[in-house]
């Protein structure tokens, strides 16, 4: 078994697909309901680790740019697998219910 190697190419790529789930995932729950204060909670989650994740890979620190990105993308796809948002369909993107 190979180790991986940590690249600023793989880092981009991991970036890349957590903006991506960001974009195409809309919103089930309503704003304002107790849903709607969850998802927004798990949204500002996913949105901070992509800021932290960016910021780390300016700063040349990779293995926490691909740590904040998974974690990122994490927050939208548990949102996704519970039904707080909409993944129309895309299994590359999140683990769908």
């Amino acid at each position: 078994m190979s180790a991986l190697e940590l690249t600023a190419e793989l880092v981009e790529h991991h970036l890349e697909l957590t903006s991506s789930a960001m974009t195409k995932a809309t919103p089930l729950a309503e704003a304002g309901s107790e849903d709607g204060d969850r998802l927004a909670s798990m949204l500002a989650m996913a949105r901070d680790y992509l800021a932290d994740a960016g910021h780390f890979r300016d700063r040349g620190d990779l293995l926490r740019a691909y740590g904040a990105a998974n974690y990122a993308h994490a927050w939208i796809d548990a949102a996704v697998r519970i039904g707080l948002l909409d993944g129309h369909g895309d299994d590359d993107l999140f683990t769908l219910p």
